[in-house]
């Protein structure tokens, strides 16, 4: 975690589809930004909007939605604090006076002349003098900060990206609106302003990362919906509001919600996935199904309780069926990919069209499906790190390997999802053993020794980090 806060701002480079890899060197944009703060992504140390908004959003809205168990009632798992270090990172990768967005810090794989964060293995304050910071190890003592690949101030902001952001930015104003005005209206300010400026035409792959194979996300109405709805239940009601709000009468939101909706159920990919990173059509359904309501169901708008829940129900009647073809009846396909991920976001889905519709149609199913991710498969291994007695011990993440146990005890993860298997094997060793530390080349054989669950891979941890 690199102690200068101040870094500098790069184009997106050129890279190879297939590797990953950047051809030539960066080209810097000679500004600077402080990009301290946020979380790291799944095992590495990068930080992507991508991912970090889409966690901050639905942690915020536990925690508003469900204050005793994820907000200020709960005396175990308050998650108030924890979504503050989120909309703060959140609110670092946008800059609202020049109306210029970045989109991540470091890069996960490199080029022949530099190292890159996924050709090491160490413990992140090894990065701060990494190998002596020469030109080789440049980036990683130095992260780089990336720009909007449309451009700087005023452009277009990846769909994907600017419905996401403006929903975390949205219940983050909702959050402090009355404890922390002015923090709030700044959230709110920003959240419209990226909204205005979501590209409604995308062509070509969506922005979440570069590598574009590491997050490769294309659906987008689904982002929309989601922003709208939730800049619609932060207007709704609201008080005194922040001067030169683009758009001050929630009414405006609520039919952009509903439009993006029905462009989403009419789209090419309706139903094709469920809630999880990629699709978040099963969380902005039933917000929007609420806000519709709240609103009285007003006439003429772009959809209707009834398509929405109709379309919950068309993505949880194809996960029965996978199910009904699955020895332990799982909703998603066990060798794809974010196993654990689906289980949950399913389990979720049911819930919400239990509260919607008052019928109990998929609650069997949500307990099978949370059973199969806590140890009801073939594994017979919970795949959430510390729940229950049979875990993975050694996941890929550098410093669960290097400074946690390996067999289980404390100190573990606790908390992790281990996204279970994949149709990709791995293989070959995760980093050079020229590049290991001295010291932990022992504790590497003994990690080869236990023979670690091959495959499986933690998402997105909260691993309370600076930068």
């Amino acid at each position: 975690m690199e102690i200068e806060s101040k870094k500098k701002v790069y184009l997106t480079p050129n890279y190879n589809a297939g590797s990953g890899r950047f051809s030539g060197d960066l080209t810097p944009t000679g500004a600077t930004i402080d990009a301290s703060g946020g979380w790291w992504d799944a095992g590495d140390y990068l930080k992507f909007v991508q991912t970090s908004s889409y966690t901050v959003a639905l942690m915020a809205i536990g925690a508003r939605d469900f204050p005793n168990q994820m907000g200020p009632g709960s005396s175990t798992a308050n998650f108030t604090a924890e979504t503050r270090f989120g909309f703060d990172w959140l609110q670092a990768m946008w800059d609202d006076g020049s109306k210029t967005f970045y989109y991540q810090v470091g890069i996960g794989n490199g080029n022949s002349q530099t190292v890159s964060d996924h050709d090491i293995w160490r413990l992140p304050q090894a990065d701060d003098t990494y190998n002596g910071c020469t030109s080789q190890y440049r980036y990683i003592c130095h992260r780089p900060v990336f720009i909007n690949t449309a451009g700087g101030a005023g452009a277009q902001i990846s769909p994907n990206l600017a419905g996401r952001m403006a929903a975390a930015l949205a219940v983050c104003y909702h959050t402090y609106r009355s404890s922390d005005p002015t923090y709030a209206n700044q959230c709110l300010l920003s959240a419209e302003h990226i909204f205005d400026l979501a590209n409604t035409a995308p062509s070509g792959n969506l922005l979440t990362a570069i590598p574009f194979s590491f997050y490769p996300e294309t659906e987008w109405r689904d982002d929309l919906e989601l922003g709208a709805t939730e800049l619609y239940f932060a207007l709704q009601g609201a008080g005194s509001l922040p001067m030169g709000l683009p758009h001050s009468d929630s009414s405006f939101y609520l039919q952009k919600a509903a439009h993006w909706a029905n462009a989403y159920i009419t789209g090419p990919n309706d139903a094709a996935d469920t809630l999880n990173l990629y699709d978040v059509s099963g969380l902005a359904h039933f917000e929007l199904y609420r806000a519709l309501g709240l609103a009285g169901n007003p006439a003429g708008l772009g959809t209707t309780q009834a398509a929405l829940l109709a379309d919950l129900k068309k993505q949880l009647d194809k996960a029965v069926a996978q199910g009904n073809t699955d020895p332990f009846g799982f909703g998603f396909p066990w060798n794809t990919y974010d196993t654990t991920s689906h289980g949950g976001g399913l389990s979720v889905m049911a819930a919400e069209y239990t509260y919607l519709s008052g019928m109990n149609t998929y609650t069997d199913n949500a307990n099978r499906w949370f059973g199969n991710i806590l140890g009801a498969n073939a594994w017979g291994t919970s795949l959430i790190v510390g729940d229950g007695t049979t875990f993975p011990h050694c996941m890929q993440h550098q410093v669960a390997n290097l400074a946690g146990s390996l067999n289980g005890s404390p100190p573990v993860l606790s908390g992790a999802a281990v996204e279970g298997p994949n149709s990709i094997a791995a293989k070959g060793h995760p980093f050079r053993h020229d590049r290991l530390p001295h010291g932990w080349r022992g504790r590497l054989r003994t990690i080869q020794r236990q023979g670690c669950v091959q495959g499986f891979r933690p998402v997105l941890l909260d691993c309370g980090a600076g930068d």
